[in-house]
This record gives C-alpha cells, structure tokens and sequence, in this order.
C-alpha cells in the first residue's frame, strides 16, 4: 500500500510537491482552505476584469521549465509564455521616466541621460552585469539546490571561497552605488528587492542576481494569468493520482504521544490520517497556531519579517494609455520610505509602488477598451501597536497613489475613470491567507535567516512533519518555492524509498573536526564583515 501524504495547503510549493510526490507513487491528499489554488498567486475575477492577486512577474524562467521537465512534461504544452518587450517603466519623483529594458541599444541610451554619455558609463554597466552574474550563477547553485538539512552542509570548506565573491557581508544598495553615479539609476536598479519583502538597504548584496535574470533572461508573462503555472501543476498531480479538497480549513496537525505527526483536524472536526504531513501553510502561522506550543514557535514569531503591502485591483472604465505592463513609481525620500516600511512597520510617507496593467500583453486581462490594473503598495506588517485605524491608512493609500499617478502620468481624473475596487491590506493577507502579521513573504531574507539558518523542509521538533513554502528552505518567491518542492522530494524520497541514509552521513572524525574550523573561520568573516 502507498505511503499517504497529507499536504496542507494548494500553494505553490503544496501543488508543486503534490505533484512531485504523486509521481513518485505517494498516496498525496492536498487540503486547502479556500475556494480555490495557488494561495497568494490565485486570481481575482470581476464582471471581465483578471487581475494577479500576488506575483505577475515571471522570473527564473529556467526553474520553472526545470519543475516541469523533472515532472516529465514539457511547460510549452501547458503555459503560453508572453515576453515583456520592455521591462518598466520606472517613474521618478521629478517627473522623468527610465525605460528598463532588455534591448542593449535603448538600454544604453537611456543610461546616458542620468549617467552621462561617457566610455565609463558602458563599461560600469558591464561590469555591474559581471558581478550580478557571479551572483546569479554562484548563488543559484548553492542557496537553491543545496539542502541544507544539518549545520555540516553549510559550514563546509568548500563554501569559503564563495564568502568574498558573493559579498554577502555588503548590502545591495552598497554594491549598485559603486557601478551607478547617479541617484536615478540606484534606485532603478535597487527597487527590485521589494520582491523579497526587503529594504535594497538590507538585502544581501547577493540578491542582485534578481536585476541580472531580469536583464538576461527577461520578464515574461503566462497568458490568462500567473495562476496558469499552478493549475498546471495541479493537473500534472490529478494525472498521477493526487487529490485536491478544496474549502478544508486545517485546524491542527495531529501529534501523537511520541511527538510524532499523524494527520490533520479539520475546522469542522474530521480526522484524516497520514504517514506523512507537509505543511504549505505560512510556517511561522503552522508553529504558532497549528503545532503543540514548544519554544521554538515562540522564537519565530519574532523573528524579522518581511513586508506587507496594500494592494489595490482596480476595474477601469477605459485605457489608461500613459500606462505599461510594469510600472515602478519611485519615491524622492527613497531610503526614508523603507525605513518607515521596515523600522517602523507603516505606511511611507510618500510610497514607491509597483503598477501592473496586464492587457498591455494579455488583452484577455480587461474587457475590450478598459483596463485591469494592479497596484502594489508596500507597508509595514502588522504590529501590538494599538489605536491603528488600518480603514483610515487604506484610504490614505489610495490617495497618495492617485496623486502621484495623476501628477507624473498627467492624468486629471483617475479617481473618476475606476469603476470598481477591490483591496487587500495586511488584514486581509493575515485572514484571508494565514500570513502571519501580514506578511506578504514571510520570513526575511537577512544573513542569519538563509541557507542553514532558515527554517528546515523537515521539522526537527516532530517526526514525519515537513515543510515548503515561503519561510521554510531556500525561501521566499515562486522559483525558489519551487526549488524547496525539489528538495522536499528529494528528502522525502531518500528516506522512504531508499536505504542509503547511512551511506550519506558524516563517517569520520576528521571531516567533523574540518567543520568546526570552518564555522569558526566564518564567525570571523561576520564579525569582521558586519
């Protein structure tokens, strides 16, 4: 008899490991609390109008297509991939407008207006892609395909080399601010890590590697909606056997007396027992709320998160020509505007925001002649702090962005020309999605939360208990989802359809010994870099 599998949640890493698993001959039984999959990269739909209600930018082409072909099939059979022709349009403060894009030619004559039109200003940008390539390359192949299960993989000789090239004691803004002169260009190219919920500040300067596959690769786009990805991978796990029970609220994973998982209860009192439980659910939201209290859920209830945000999905009456597929709007109090988002947990003063129109690409998006349009506004998560009217600082929100769009699109009547609204806050993400305090990400990415230090895909406080998502192992964005779903497998799969465990563990002294010296080499490198 197959070895049952209960996964809680139909998010990205809950479809992507239920199809991995059923594959692999495991009984898999998904259970999802809402209506319906994908979690924060679902769809909202209305009289026409399709918006993404998370993620619309479609990066690291090649982990995706690498899911599908480890699934047997192929992604062009089951996704039509539109690419951006440009990337954004990235408005500043003053009124003017930079066209971030992969065309080499307008890309550098758009340099020249902020960077001058010197040699040096080619070379800078070349040798900015030189770095953020070594980090795209370098990072890649240990931060997402490595497991790290145990402190032995992480501190491992091998690494230590990679400590300097990686610069990952420099932050991002640090590393743009030596290729870029211009205040422009290092904001244009350092927004990017609000994609990790993270200020450009704070972000490891690794994470440059988000600009770089966006330059090389390009952003592209699944016609009929992000979602696409995930239905897909729920097709491809309903072919080999998974089920999906959709409107099944779990309310506790079942622990027996030897701290072992054994199933779930649901809201409505139903036992489902299992071998295996994977939890998709928010991580922190699982420790906290679904598992027996223990320290641990404690301690990652404080740990450092990343941001919420309020996003508003927008019917419009008519196109809003002024506007592109991706739009940026930056503000002048640039670092400012993080550390209220970040140290103080609000709404910035003046917001830099994110504006999605996906009929630019997708005409299915928007009825003909009118527009959907997504606007992504970057909070603070919620906080103890008492007496926030969250009502007063939505609707502080939406004016602040009609204000700004009004002015540099020199549009005189947005406000008039949207015909219905719809809202997430960081309520409505906490509710609606068990995000704990709103956080739209889950877990920061800072040095002492990655690799090892993120929380394991297997629980180490209960047996059989594993995790995938956006908080456990390597972390936060659909592909490096994705890739935890890899490594979930790949686990799960070593020990219950294989016999080597005991081949693959430290064998001797010697190598333990080798371990303790390099994590002592690398609290060095921290205490010095930091």
């Amino acid at each position: 008899m197959a070895i049952k599998i209960i996964i809680i949640g139909a998010g990205a890493g809950g479809t992507a490991a239920a199809a991995r698993l059923s594959k692999k001959g495991f009984n898999v039984e998904v259970y999802e609390k809402n209506s319906y999959n994908g979690g924060r990269c679902s769809l909202i739909n209305h009289n026409g109008h399709r918006f993404d209600q998370g993620p619309s930018l479609y990066l690291l082409p090649k982990i995706f297509e690498e899911t599908f072909q480890d699934l047997g099939e192929d992604i062009n059979n089951h996704i039509e991939l539109l690419k951006c022709p440009s990337n954004y349009s990235v408005h500043f403060h003053d009124g003017k407008v930079f066209e971030l894009t992969t065309d080499l030619s307008k890309l550098s004559t758009e340099l020249e207006k902020y960077e001058g039109d010197k040699e040096s200003t080619l070379i800078n940008f070349f040798n900015f892609l030189k770095e953020a390539h070594i980090h795209y390359k370098k990072g890649i192949n240990v931060a997402l395909k490595i497991d790290f299960q145990n402190w032995y993989n992480f501190f491992n000789p091998k690494y230590l080399p990679l400590v300097m090239k990686l610069h990952i004691f420099d932050n991002v803004y640090n590393r743009i601010s030596k290729y870029f002169k211009s205040d422009y260009m290092r904001k244009a190219f350092t927004f990017q890590t609000m994609y990790l919920g993270m200020s450009p500040y704070d972000a490891a300067a690794p994470y440059n590697l988000l600009q770089y596959t966006e330059l090389a690769e390009g952003i592209w786009y699944p016609k009929g909606g992000f979602n696409k990805v995930l239905q897909s991978l729920e097709n491809i796990a309903i072919k080999h056997g998974a089920e999906f029970n959709y409107n099944s609220d779990v309310k506790e994973i079942l622990i027996d007396d030897n701290g072992v998982a054994k199933g779930i209860k649901l809201q409505n009192g139903s036992i489902i027992d299992s071998d295996i439980v994977i939890c998709n659910a928010d991580l922190v939201y699982a420790y906290n709320k679904l598992l027996p209290n223990t320290p641990y859920a404690d301690k990652l209830g404080k740990q450092k998160l990343t941001s919420s945000s309020i996003s508003f999905y927008w019917s419009m009456k008519k196109i809003i020509p002024q506007l592109n597929m991706h739009n940026i709007f930056l503000s002048e109090n640039y670092k400012e505007s993080f550390d209220q988002i970040f140290k103080d947990h609000k709404l910035p003063d003046e917001p830099s925001f994110y504006v999605n129109a996906p009929s630019r690409l997708d005409p299915t998006a928007a009825p003909e002649g009118k527009d959907s349009i997504v606007i992504l506004v970057p909070v603070g998560h919620l906080t103890n702090k008492p007496n926030i009217n969250f009502d007063n600082v939505v609707n502080t929100a939406r004016q602040q962005v009609i204000e700004i769009m009004e002015k540099r699109l020199k549009i005189t009547n947005l406000r008039s020309l949207i015909e219905h609204e719809i809202v997430n806050d960081p309520r409505t993400w906490q509710s609606e999605f068990n995000l704990w305090k709103g956080s739209i990400l889950g877990l920061s990415h800072s040095i002492f939360q990655i690799c090892w230090f993120r929380p394991s895909l297997k629980c180490k406080i209960f047996d059989n208990l594993y995790f995938v998502g956006a908080s456990a192992q390597p972390g936060t964005g659909v592909p490096l989802v994705l890739c935890g779903a890899k490594l979930l497998e790949n686990q799960i799969c070593n020990k219950y359809l294989s016999n080597d465990d005991k081949k693959k563990a430290i064998k001797s002294s010697s190598k333990f010994i080798t371990y303790i010296f390099s994590l002592f080499i690398f609290i060095i490198c921290a205490y010095l870099f930091i």
